[in-house]
């Protein structure tokens, strides 16, 4: 491939998210064309291929990956097909975007990462934050040393409300492993040359303690502490009535930095009944440069052989935090990371295949 060669990609997984890349690779992702788009769900395939003018679509996505017509592949599918998507598509050659989590065990993010690095394909993970300006400025600004040391870090999710899902059909422990996951990666990248090394997490059903008996936690509070002496704080609701909610801070020895707003614009009414301000319900409307961004970074990586800036390795390190913060929960006191990572591997394993 040459640098004037168009990235020909294929959306794996027709759902929301998918929808939501194919129609920035479609339209908007410069030097790459939506070439198939496939989903298992009949007619969810070929309804978004020919929305966006895709010339194939399928129910199988083996068929997209035995094409030579396709250079890489948008993994958008359910979180726990994720692994084994990525190792068939790089065992055939194509160049891998997988959204997050790329593996929900310590040994399927391996397997990924071995899979991809044995077929020399360029492997990305969908942690869009670190695209969005704020917190890419955010850490400039801790690369710079404008911050100092860091000394405090805090990242957040808020899911808009509502809450209307129905608990039975939310995969135990989401709220670890698909949502603070995004935070975990934050965290680790706004700290950078840190390793985590011990996790503590609560979590409950405070918006629907009727589920709780269940497994269901949609609230969570994780505490991260890092072997630079850093302690960051994760936290996650899947119900803000305000609108989507993300942002982090850095605190350090020379400063403070803060990113992230649920305002849709910089929009601000001044009215009788004071002042207003429109969010973003969707993390498709407020993060949709960073999602774009990725999406070039993925296309230009593929054209020009060039490393991710988001790699299988910065994956299974939030993965690694996720985990043991599951465990944390499950025994109610602190974890090591090193010490818990067989115990937290175990038990995981055993919970995804149940």
């Amino acid at each position: 491939m040459t640098v004037t060669d168009t990235v020909r990609l294929a959306t794996i997984g027709a759902g929301r998210i998918g929808g939501n890349h194919a129609g920035l690779v479609a339209r908007h992702v410069p030097g790459a064309t939506l070439a198939a788009v496939a989903d298992p769900v009949p007619g969810a395939a070929e309804r978004l291929a020919d929305s966006l003018g895709a010339p194939y679509a399928t129910t199988d996505p083996g068929a997209v990956l035995g094409r030579d017509d396709i250079d890489g592949v948008l993994i958008t599918a359910p979180a726990r097909a994720h692994t084994d998507l990525v190792v068939a598509a790089a065992a055939a050659g194509k160049h891998v975007f997988v959204e997050k989590p790329m593996a929900v065990t310590l040994a399927d993010a391996d397997r990924a990462i071995a899979a991809a690095r044995d077929a020399g394909v360029v492997l990305q993970v969908g942690f869009n934050r670190r695209f969005a300006p704020g917190f890419a400025a955010a850490r400039a600004a801790v690369d710079d040393g404008r911050t100092g040391t860091p000394q405090l870090l805090r990242s957040l999710t808020r899911d808009p409300g509502p809450f209307t899902a129905d608990p039975a059909r939310i995969p135990r422990w989401t709220i670890f492993l698909e949502t603070l996951i995004h935070d975990f990666d934050t965290l680790c990248w706004l700290n950078p040359g840190a390793a985590p090394v011990r996790v503590h997490a609560t979590a409950d059903a405070l918006i629907r303690p009727d589920a709780k008996a269940d497994g269901h936690l949609d609230t969570a509070v994780v505490t991260i502490r890092f072997d630079n002496g850093a302690i960051a704080t994760a936290e996650a609701s899947f119900s803000a009535l305000y609108g989507y909610d993300v942002r982090a801070e850095v605190f350090g020895s020379g400063g403070m930095v803060t990113a992230g707003s649920g305002r849709s614009t910089d929009m601000t009414y001044y009215g009788p009944d004071g002042l207003h301000a429109d969010t973003a319900r969707r993390d498709t409307d407020l993060l949709r440069a960073a999602y774009l961004a990725e999406l070039t970074a993925f296309a230009d990586a593929v054209r020009h052989r060039t490393p991710p800036p988001v790699t299988g390795h910065d994956a299974r390190r939030a993965l690694s935090i996720a985990l043991a913060a599951i465990r944390s929960v499950e025994t109610a006191a602190p974890v090591d990371l090193a010490a818990s990572a067989t115990t937290a591997e175990t038990a995981q394993t055993a919970e995804v295949t149940a």
